[in-house]
């Protein structure tokens, strides 16, 4: 584990148990903690709760609340509203969506393990 991946964690928001699963494994085993929730809910109450994450992993398309929804109320919080924010979608359409919602990047669906790995460290 390098020491840049000491102190912090990221927070995986994928309502997709083995989508969820795949990704906390493949960054567990580059060294980084990992929080994975399946819902907007749970992922803002769990926020609200713990130290912040260094970067927060969030699927769009969710049940219940939704990642726009997510993001809204994420914004809404002074807590929680500087954690940067990366996407992951399957839609065509995903950087346009990114930008609009105003995150730091996004990932396309299925995750390339290389480019997930480079764009996490980017917040380490």
């Amino acid at each position: 584990m390098g020491s840049a991946k000491l102190g912090g964690r990221v927070f995986v928001i994928e309502d997709d148990a083995d989508t969820r699963e795949m990704l906390g494994k493949v960054l567990e085993m580059e060294g980084y903690q990992v929080t994975s929730v399946g819902d907007g809910e749970d992922a803002l109450r769990r926020l609200r709760a713990e130290p912040p994450p260094r970067v927060i992993l969030l699927d769009l398309m969710m049940p219940g609340m939704d990642g726009w929804e997510f993001r809204e109320e994420q914004r809404r919080d002074p807590s929680l509203a500087r954690i940067p924010i990366v996407v992951l979608s399957a839609d065509d359409g995903v950087e346009r969506k990114a930008a609009a919602l105003g995150v730091s990047g996004y990932l396309r669906k299925p995750v390339d393990l290389d480019t997930l790995i480079e764009t996490v460290s980017r917040y380490f």
